[in-house]
């Protein structure tokens, strides 16, 4: 399979025609092997590689924030909402662009490499998420908070039980992060079988299942 970034052809010096003439790229590399297409003489001559980029990244994931970076074609678009895989000395992650900077500190929602200074993200293959968990019997000054750490693709059902180690709750409410609104045309869930996968999550309320020392009567 061809790479789209080699041309199949470019302009050299041809020793045998001793003029610069079009030649057919017969094996890409630094040092690339290729014909003039003008009298067939094959010859070795240095080809650059396609122009590239490089754009800060800033990386969130509970809280805290690191360093990463993209490169890529200066004319790539990148836009709020896009996820890409960054790779750090600490892991390789799938983030999605929350923001991105230009020179002067101004915020856009789409731009291209060239033009962008930093784009901040936010980790979304492995996220934590925060639920308001009311007691069995409904007092609710017993309610109390819990954050759980799950796979971004996880699913966040109304009307379901989910279980996070030794608690068990059944998903009365799911409230979708502002810039996933948009996907999902609300900013809360609460009727049975409402779905939202836990990278756009803002929060979810839930009750427990099970009655507890504190809750019980």
């Amino acid at each position: 399979m061809s790479d789209p970034d080699v041309p199949s052809q470019v302009p050299a010096e041809c020793p045998g025609c001793a003029e610069e003439t079009p030649h057919e790229v017969l094996k890409p590399g630094g040092h690339a092997t290729v014909q003039c297409t003008e009298c067939g003489h094959t010859h070795k001559v240095e080809v650059p590689g396609p122009e590239t980029v490089d754009v800060d990244v800033i990386v969130s994931q509970d809280g805290e924030s690191y360093a990463a970076s993209l490169s890529g074609d200066p004319e790539r678009r990148v836009e709020t909402g896009e996820e890409f895989i960054v790779e750090t000395d600490e892991a390789i992650q799938q983030v999605r662009v929350t923001s991105i900077e230009l020179s002067g500190d101004r915020r856009v929602e789409e731009s291209d490499l060239a033009h962008a200074a930093t784009v901040w993200t936010r980790v979304v293959d492995n996220v934590a998420v925060g639920l308001t968990v009311h007691p069995k019997d409904g007092r609710r000054d017993e309610t109390r908070s819990l954050k759980v750490y799950v796979p971004g693709d996880y699913e966040f059902v109304v009307g379901e039980t989910a279980s996070f180690g030794d608690d068990e709750v059944e998903i009365e409410g799911v409230q979708v992060r502002d810039a996933a609104v948009d996907d999902y045309r609300h900013e809360k869930f609460d009727h049975d079988g409402d779905l939202v996968y836990a990278k756009d999550v803002k929060r979810v309320y839930a009750r427990d299942t099970k009655t507890t020392a504190w809750s019980a009567w």
